[in-house]
């Protein structure tokens, strides 16, 4: 009897452990992006870049929300590891003593560039996600009581930024709309990326950042749209944009080892996207992948010439598919590319560090 009365304290001592939550391993995350991480910030925009609509979100708790996936975004993956207990709120939503939490800027269509996906609409560009956040830290400060609380408590927290995307995609090989591709080479075009970008980093430290990660670029000439769009078997990802891709991506390493070489206060990563999809899109069955060339839901060639139409009924094998729709990956790829980043898998997944990692420093 005793025996089990001992048992039983230990299975009630150990429920009580698992119930108690653990505090998460930065305190804060701040998000900027574009639409692979945009959760409702253009839900009220006046814009073509909005998935605040049924089937998106059919496989997503709160159903949906913006989010431009059947379930979650990568930083939902990586918010969920980092071991808080609820998502980040969007910017638009974000009130009170939540901020202290992070808050989400990202915007769907948004670019490095002011212009980018103009086409589309309403969307904040990096500057104006930054400007936000600048705003944030003022409330911060508030809150906090003063500026060195408030820079003591921004220090430790997460800062991710995945932008790029949209400056190729809705801006230099839109000839249409844009005239960026006759203006630049692919590398002058980095370039000058590269230089806006740099500056709004500097304005995130001036204003207390320090743990910062850089995402790069993913492999934009395999979405099923440019497939559609440009590929002769519907197969063959289209090469001048991702060599377009990789040459900002290695300028984006250049900007880590930069600043971590000239800001020793600050800590810099580069996540390569691009390197954890092409593992992916390589060996799809080792992840349970059957399609890698087709959007889940959307319309026409490789379901991407148009993307996932209001109440449009979409694929039932989801998880078998790499992409949810024209341009996005879809929820299990997402938690592959969320977890690699947050814990590399290959040494090649991050440099130098993970975001365990770098929560830790």
């Amino acid at each position: 009897r005793e025996m089990a009365k001992m048992c039983l304290m230990m299975i009630i001592v150990a429920v009580a452990i698992t119930m108690v939550a653990s505090d998460p391993i930065a305190p804060c995350y701040f998000i900027f992006g574009d639409s692979l991480v945009d959760n409702g910030n253009n839900n009220q925009l006046n814009s073509l870049a909005r998935a605040n609509y049924f089937p998106y979100g059919i496989d997503f708790s709160q159903g949906p929300t913006g989010r431009f996936s059947n379930g979650k975004t990568t930083v939902d993956v990586i918010t969920e590891l980092l071991g808080f207990d609820d998502y980040i709120t969007p910017y638009a939503a974000a009130r009170g003593e939540d901020i202290l939490r992070g808050v989400n800027y990202a915007s769907a269509a948004a670019g490095i560039r002011e212009e980018t996906g103009r086409q589309l609409g309403g969307r904040i560009a990096f500057a104006g996600q930054v400007a936000n956040h600048v705003n944030t830290v003022s409330q911060v400060v508030n809150i906090l009581g003063d500026e060195d609380q408030a820079s003591s408590y921004l220090s430790k927290c997460i800062y991710s930024i995945g932008l790029g995307s949209n400056d190729y995609l809705n801006n230099y090989f839109m000839p249409t709309f844009y005239s960026t591709g006759n203006q630049f080479s692919p590398e002058s075009y980095s370039d000058d990326l590269i230089a806006r970008y740099t500056e709004q980093l500097r304005i995130l430290y001036n204003n207390g950042a320090r743990k910062f990660a850089l995402i790069g670029v993913g492999a934009i000439g395999c979405s099923p749209n440019e497939l559609a769009q440009n590929s002769r078997d519907g197969r063959t990802c289209d090469e001048r944009i991702n060599s377009a891709n990789r040459i900002f991506n290695s300028k984006l390493i250049s900007i880590v080892d930069s600043f971590n070489q000239n800001t020793p206060d600050a800590k810099f990563t580069y996540i390569n996207a691009y390197g954890i999809f092409q593992d992916i899109v390589t060996n799809p069955a080792r992840y349970g992948f059957t399609v890698t060339n087709a959007g889940c839901c959307g319309v026409g060639r490789n379901n991407g010439q148009i993307t996932c139409l209001p109440g449009q009924a979409p694929c039932l094998n989801r998880n078998e598919y790499v992409f949810w729709d024209a341009f996005h990956p879809g929820e299990a790829a997402n938690v592959i590319i969320g977890t690699r980043s947050f814990r590399r898998e290959a040494a090649s997944d991050a440099h130098p560090y993970d975001i365990q990692q770098l929560a830790a420093l």
